[in-house]
């Protein structure tokens, strides 16, 4: 095996980087994309223009540095997407959302069904069943209120 490689070096290279390949599409994590790809044309070059083994390593890191800082540079000047501060946070996620009371509220206080489940909410005066509220603040597991206009 390694006689055929050193007759035929852009073997090792193509098939190095076809497993660095398909070891990124096990991982996902981007380490090894820039490595299968650096590899790949390392395997072409060599392929094309056959060098020592030295120079092919050096090759090799050299094109697995620059597509690294490519891509690094790429990345930097692409806006990164911000995560949702109330993700996992369902209460969070009502705030400003209008709701119509299916129960009334009894000394500002209740219970109101939102979507599959019902919340306890609390609001500053009574509030008669039908009447469309808006979500103002979360407390604890406590939706806070208010009417809202039509």
């Amino acid at each position: 095996m390694m006689a055929f490689f050193l007759m035929h070096p852009h073997t090792f290279w193509l098939s190095l980087g076809g497993l660095l390949l398909a070891a990124e599409m096990l991982g996902g994590s981007g380490y090894l994309l820039w490595s299968g790809v650096a590899a790949v044309v390392t395997g072409l070059l060599v392929w094309l223009f056959p060098f020592g083994w030295e120079w092919q390593g050096i090759g090799f890191a050299v094109l697995t540095v620059i597509a690294a800082l490519l891509w690094t540079r790429w990345l930097a000047r692409k806006p990164q997407p911000r995560a949702d501060a109330a993700l996992n946070q369902r209460g969070q996620q009502l705030i400003g959302q209008r709701f119509i009371l299916d129960a009334p509220l009894v000394n500002g206080r209740g219970h109101m069904g939102v979507g599959d489940g019902t919340w306890p909410i609390v609001a500053s005066e009574e509030l008669p069943a039908g009447t469309r509220v808006e979500v103002i603040a979360v407390e604890g597991i406590t939706l806070r209120v208010r009417p809202s206009p039509p």
